[in-house]
C-alpha cells in the first residue's frame, strides 16, 4: 500500500484512481496522520469495511512478549489444548 501526503495525492489523483481500478490501495495522510484512503470500489462497497482498521492496531502489541517468545507462545498454545 502506498502512503502519500495530501498535496502529493492531489497532484497524482488520476494516476491513483487508475491504480485503485487495478486493485491497489493508497493511504492519504495529513500532517503525518492517516486521514483517508483511495481503495478499489469493490472494497469500498463491502459494508462495515474500514480501510484503516488494521493500521490502528499497528504497534499495539509492544511490550506483550518477553525475551522468551517461544516459551510464551507454547504456554498460550497449551491453554487451548486443555
Amino acid at each position: 500500500m502506498e502512503t502519500l501526503g495530501i498535496e502529493a495525492t492531489r497532484k497524482r489523483l488520476p494516476e491513483l484512481v487508475a491504480a485503485a481500478r487495478e486493485g491497489k490501495t493508497t493511504l492519504i495522510t495529513r500532517h503525518g496522520k492517516a486521514c483517508a484512503a483511495i481503495v478499489p470500489a469493490s472494497i469500498a462497497q463491502v459494508e462495515g469495511f474500514s480501510p484503516l482498521a488494521m493500521l490502528q492496531l499497528r504497534g499495539s502489541a509492544r511490550g506483550v512478549w518477553s525475551r522468551h517468545r517461544e516459551r510464551d507462545i507454547a504456554t498460550l498454545r497449551d491453554e487451548w489444548e486443555r
